[in-house]
């Protein structure tokens, strides 16, 4: 039988008006994205500085590893959905991903492409992959699953739960960026480390806040044996252990990444088509429709959004002046500013969406992320103006700024958004699979992201070729943008906001029931 949570609030412990879970999530999430964030900031310079790639290959190994990061969560929500739990996913989770950091720390060896060295390496991402597919996609779903879905809380809550995440991640490359660049790359890696295990600790002392969110749908069932005479459950942790090899192999071998991907994705949105045609009301199906349009713009903004890790940093460490107050600010830094944008703006994107909800003007979803799309693009032109000012000199750090400024609306417009649209879209029994399919699209977009990093400072390009990129995207980017704002009442039609209600508990309750079995509508537009 599923299990049941209390959503009515009346029993629950509140903070600012939110469940004290939220919070709990807040700071699991908040260390978790330290450790990632932080570790990301050092990554494309400890394969150009430590390891001394090539940018080319630089950029395919760093697609490849952010790519796989947000492929399997599609297999963690499945499992989640079907047998651990959320909560266990992400305990799960979070203890591959401390192995990576600290393996990645006493792996270092000397300067160069050493085999062992280079290959404990990648052992060390697959690690983190493992345990990001457990982890990344159940939280979120846990979010949802504190609230009814038609609780006005839900959209100011994701605000909430994102600000978190991007503590973290301004905390992450401060800490792990000056202690990598300055004291050396093991103490860098293992401060993220650290955090990933602060996470844990937090998660793990605070589980009663919960109130049953993430438990297992069947908990029985996990005792029962597999056919290697262990629990279902500890096959799924051996079972997972063991494919840390088979990512080994993907990262050593970066090109295969993007045949994978593409593999993975059709297969995974056929099996969706296959159960929305087959098992779902109309109603229903034109839900999950929606949510597969909004999925499909995930590529378009990552491989744009996400050239902050890669050639935007490259860009950051040699075309910049970084000097501030007289401190040469290390370039891993300014990944920094991105998280800081979104604790100053997160706060009042919130405030803004409700306000205007109540009056009935607020944009629905497609047209945030076709607002979304347009301030992606208008970022890329402020750099490249910024750039073309400031002639055969370094570009101001200004400019910078500026573009972190513009992609950080584009993504509160674009990222909490659309977690909030897949918890209430998604109907009981694949909540978890459509929240990783949503992770899927934003592997491909990371995957794309190494390809246009590639194009910026691969064989052949000049020094002004990354400008020439980013100008030619920012403009394209834009004109999608603007038609996705035209088509948005088409797709806000078909999400039948009007006929959404509470009648049972949320999608990804880990419910095993048909999902034409949960039935829900809600009163007025709340995206």
């Amino acid at each position: 039988m599923a299990t049941q949570y209390d959503l009515t609030g009346k029993s629950q412990a509140t903070f600012l008006g939110h469940p004290t879970g939220l919070f709990v999530l807040f700071f699991a999430e908040m260390w978790e994205r330290f450790s990632y964030y932080g570790m990301r900031a050092l990554l494309i310079f400890y394969l150009t500085k430590h390891f001394l790639f090539g940018d080319d290959k630089a950029y395919l190994i760093y697609g490849a590893y952010t790519s796989l990061v947000y492929i399997t969560p599609v297999i963690g929500g499945y499992l989640a959905d079907r047998y651990l739990g959320a909560r266990k996913a992400v305990l799960c989770g979070g203890i591959f991903i401390a192995i990576g950091h600290f393996l990645i720390a006493i792996t270092e060896g000397p300067t160069g492409q050493n085999i062992f060295h280079l290959n404990g390496f990648y052992l060390a991402l697959s690690f983190i992959i493992i345990g990001t597919g457990f982890l990344k996609a159940n939280i979120s779903v846990m979010v949802g699953q504190l609230y009814p879905r038609d609780d006005l809380r839900r959209d100011p809550a994701y605000s909430i739960f994102y600000m978190g995440i991007n503590i973290g991640g301004m905390l992450g490359p401060i800490v792990c960026g000056v202690l990598g660049e300055t004291m050396g790359w093991a103490w860098g890696f293992g401060a993220a480390g650290v955090g990933m295990l602060l996470g844990l600790v937090v998660f793990v002392l605070c589980r009663p806040t919960l109130r049953g969110a993430g438990e297992p749908g069947q908990p029985l069932r996990l005792k029962e044996r597999s056919g290697l005479g262990i629990s279902q459950e500890w096959t799924i942790y051996l079972a997972a252990a063991l494919s840390v090899v088979g990512i080994w192999g993907l990262i050593r071998y970066q090109d295969v990444v993007g045949y994978a991907l593409l593999v993975f994705a059709l297969a995974t949105v056929v099996y969706i088509l296959y159960r929305i045609f087959t098992t779902m009301t109309k109603i229903d199906r034109d839900r999950i429709l929606a949510a597969l349009f909004l999925i499909a713009l995930n590529p378009l903004f990552w491989g744009l959004f996400e050239q902050a890790g890669s050639s935007l940093n490259i860009f950051t460490d040699r075309r910049v002046d970084r000097s501030i107050l007289g401190w040469d600010v290390p370039a891993s830094v300014f990944q920094s500013v991105n998280s800081l944008f979104i604790i100053l703006l997160a706060p009042l994107f919130a405030v803004l969406w409700t306000w205007l909800g109540r009056r009935g003007k607020e944009p629905n979803t497609a047209a945030k992320f076709g607002i979304g799309l347009i301030l992606i693009g208008v970022g890329f032109l402020v750099l490249v103006g910024g750039a073309a000012a400031a002639g055969a000199n370094l570009t101001p750090v200004i400019f910078i700024l500026g573009i972190y400024l513009f992609h950080t609306m584009g993504e509160l417009c674009f990222s909490p958004v659309g977690l909030s649209a897949m918890t209430r879209l998604s109907v009981g029994g694949i909540a978890g699979l459509m929240m990783g399919t949503w992770f899927l699209a934003t592997a491909a977009g990371n995957f794309v992201a190494g390809l246009i990093a590639r194009a910026t400072g691969g064989e052949g390009a000049g020094p002004d070729t990354v400008l020439e990129v980013y100008s030619r995207l920012g403009w394209a980017v834009m004109v999608v943008g603007v038609l996705v704002v035209l088509v948005s009442p088409v797709i806000r039609k078909m999400m039948h906001l009007d006929t959404l209600t509470e009648t049972g508990p949320l999608p990804g309750a880990n419910e095993i029931a048909e999902p034409a079995a949960v039935g829900y509508s809600i009163n007025g537009e709340q995206r």
